[in-house]
């Protein structure tokens, strides 16, 4: 059973997503923060697997907290749940190690669904935030807007560039799996090397840095 903590400065909304993780058979409430010091000195003591923050914050921003949990335990999933869809925040969030963003106002029904999908190797994205990702990235065949010149396309394999633009999509490692027709083992695989070749962390983190070097 995967542990989950939440920093949520909201009580209602820190309640709810509790309950949510409470009724759930296979994920575990570990700890609940309302700020960032409070975050920070629970995940000095405890190992989540899966971390759910807002941005904005009493006493900082949740990329403060998102970025000293990636550090101090690597191989969490992190996935933002805020009011903050602009370019920094978002942008900021997936640099600093998260994996899926969502919106306050558009959550999904299924909101356990959505952490599943992230524990799957999945990107759970609001389709708001998604279009202005995909948008940036040049996915549709438009040059990334932040481009910075420095392509080289010789850096991923053409296999690794194919998971890396379904991992843009949004796509869960199952998923690409699937489409590709490969194992989801060699899924994994290719992914570790993309994240060895790119000195990423995240999924979130790997899409942002490839379209920064034009590599999708």
């Amino acid at each position: 059973m995967k542990k989950v903590m939440i920093v949520e400065d909201d009580p209602v909304l820190r309640q709810k997503f509790s309950e949510y993780i409470l009724q759930s058979r296979e994920f575990e409430l570990l700890a609940a923060a309302a700020t960032c010091e409070e975050a920070d000195e629970m995940l000095s003591r405890e190992a989540p697997d899966v971390l759910l923050t807002d941005m904005g914050l009493p006493d900082g921003s949740g990329v403060d907290v998102i970025r000293r949990a990636a550090a101090v335990h690597p191989g969490m999933e992190i996935m933002v749940i805020t009011v903050f869809g602009d370019e920094e925040h978002v942008i900021s969030s997936l640099e600093a190690g998260a994996g899926g963003y969502l919106m306050k106002d558009s959550l999904p029904d299924e909101f356990i669904d959505t952490i599943r999908q992230l524990c799957s190797g999945g990107s759970p994205i609001s389709p708001v935030i998604a279009r202005q990702l995909l948008k940036r990235l040049g996915v549709s065949g438009a040059p990334p807007a932040f481009f910075d010149g420095e392509s080289d396309p010789s850096l991923l394999s053409q296999r690794e560039s194919e998971v890396l633009r379904q991992i843009a999509k949004g796509f869960s490692f199952k998923e690409i799996a699937g489409q590709l027709e490969i194992s989801h083992h060699t899924v994994t695989a290719h992914v570790k090397k993309i994240y060895g070749k790119l000195a990423v962390h995240s999924r979130g983190e790997a899409v942002y840095k490839a379209g920064q070097k034009g590599l999708i």
